[in-house]
């Protein structure tokens, strides 16, 4: 697909998002200071299915603003017998989302389907099979209410019309970057502009459908994230796994502190589970970790 083409479906996309803000000041932020990147635009570059448009936001007040806005509408939709306390919060320069549950979706689910997207194993079928469908329900069931609230996690909120806004990172695209670990998702929109932004290097990695490690905050993060793209026919060479491994080895995984940090962005009940159990471990060692893997997966 030509970059004028994905250029103006990404500006008719966040128009109809935009249009659907009924608060003046904070649609005034989101005109602004809003970045798409990542899978949207990679996705449509090889003519592929978008899943969905990742926002980002260029500093901390847009993003706290979203959050709170899509959290109030959250709240007003929820049925008086599924009440969750449900807050924003700014915590160590981040912008979180704090819920009783790793995550939560809302009453546009049906309740046989009520079940938690963060239990799956990240990049599984089972995974995509159930925020697909609850994706689906949740459009064909208010297709003239598009850019409502459907799915919470303390990073993120996904809103039907395949938009999912990105809470745990701001600022420039530089910024937004630095935190992404493979280089062909960082080509960019943006709204100051309403441009494509594209990144020579990225633009190989397309082409060749290979993937080169830029490094990450969150290595760990990006060996679970492997599986996903090479079902998507990507490929990856020794070295790029290397430089992943060389950085999981600056990490001192026995603090718990560095463990949870790396593990949150995995995105599954399970790793939660042993988080708990480590909490009350002075220290922790190979043989220990392998003994609480096994009771748990």
């Amino acid at each position: 697909m030509k970059l004028k083409t994905i250029e103006k479906i990404i500006n008719n996309k966040f128009d109809a998002f935009v249009k659907s803000v009924t608060d003046e000041k904070i649609k005034d932020l989101i005109k602004k200071n809003t970045i798409i990147s990542g899978g949207c635009i990679a996705s449509m570059l090889l003519e592929e299915k978008i899943n969905d448009y990742d926002m980002y936001f260029t500093n901390q007040e847009t993003c706290f603003k979203v959050a709170e806005y899509f959290v109030e509408m959250f709240k007003k939709a929820q049925s008086k017998k599924k009440t969750i306390p449900i807050f924003v919060e700014e915590f160590e320069n981040r912008i979180m989302i704090k819920v009783k549950s790793s995550g939560i979706t809302s009453d546009e689910t049906e309740d046989k389907d009520y079940k938690y997207f963060e239990a799956f194993d990240p990049g599984s079928p089972e995974q995509e099979h159930f925020l697909n469908g609850a994706l689906s329900y949740a459009k064909n069931k208010q297709q003239k209410q598009k850019y409502k609230p459907i799915f919470i996690t303390s990073n993120a909120i996904t809103l039907n019309g395949d938009i999912q806004l990105i809470l745990r990172f701001y600022g420039d695209a530089k910024k937004i970057h630095e935190n992404f670990d493979y280089v062909h998702a960082t080509n960019y929109w943006l709204s100051s502009d309403r441009k494509i932004h594209t990144n020579p290097k990225a633009l190989e990695c397309l082409l060749c459908k290979e993937l080169s490690y830029i490094g990450s905050l969150y290595p760990v993060c990006s060996i679970f994230r492997l599986r996903k793209f090479i079902k998507r026919g990507f490929s990856i060479n020794a070295g790029q796994l290397f430089k992943i491994m060389f950085q999981i080895s600056d990490l001192n995984l026995n603090n718990i502190e560095v463990l949870y940090e790396q593990l949150i962005g995995v995105d599954i009940a399970y790793m939660e589970e042993l988080l708990c159990r480590l909490k009350s471990k002075d220290s922790i060692d190979y043989i220990y970790i392998c003994k609480l893997i096994d009771e748990i997966f």
